[in-house]
């Protein structure tokens, strides 16, 4: 069937070099919307619609915490518009993406979210690194196919030696970040299984 032909495909692409596969996929599409959940030290520390639209626009709306805290990136300003209370709420302000008070976990700006920026990271640890083959597996009934970057003896984070990347066989979209310590003991992982690509957005919905 000319799909078995396809899925085969993609795998010996993704194997052969993954994560520049990855980029190659991530460059062609248009958009992506995606439920994305962080659980770090055994319990789930974040949830929250995440929102991208090339050439860069970025709207999160959290779920938890901060429930109704809305986020939007606009890439041709620079800034970040807040919304505390929700879009129909008050007080409405602006930021720069390097303002400590909306960077995220480990000091991430919101302009350095978005699944290209991880995916160039992971490259530029690639390079310093080993990249080995996890295999097949399964993510929320979705097919994907895993990586491992190790052998890093430096990284932005001391207590980081090993990252894991899960990337969805059919478009080769990253559907789970992993993060382990020196110890072997999982940081943190990061989940966007419910990822979609390619999706058309409201006229208005990035500039609300």
């Amino acid at each position: 069937m000319p799909w078995i032909v396809l899925l085969l495909a993609l795998l010996g692409e993704s194997r052969a070099d993954p994560l520049a596969a990855a980029q190659e996929r991530f460059q062609a599409l248009t958009s992506y919307r995606a439920t994305v959940r962080r659980i770090a030290g055994g319990s789930e520390r974040q949830v929250l619609r995440y929102f991208y639209r090339k050439p860069g626009w970025i709207r999160m709306e959290f779920v938890r915490p901060h429930e109704g805290l809305v986020l939007i990136y606009d890439p041709g300003e620079h800034r970040v518009r807040v919304w505390p209370l929700g879009l129909d709420g008050l007080p409405r302000l602006s930021f720069d993406p390097d303002n400590p008070l909306i960077r995220g976990p480990h000091g991430l700006r919101v302009d350095e979210t978005d699944v290209g920026t991880q995916l160039a990271n992971f490259r530029a640890l690639q390079a310093h690194g080993k990249l080995a083959v996890l295999g097949d597996g399964e993510i929320a009934a979705r097919p994907v196919v895993g990586f491992e970057i190790g052998g890093l003896a430096e990284t932005s984070r001391p207590d980081v030696r090993r990252y894991r990347v899960w990337l969805a066989q059919d478009s080769l979209f990253p559907l789970r970040f992993e993060t382990f310590g020196r110890d072997g003991r999982l940081l943190e992982r990061v989940d966007l299984t419910d990822a979609e690509i390619d999706v058309p957005f409201p006229r208005r919905f990035f500039t609300p």
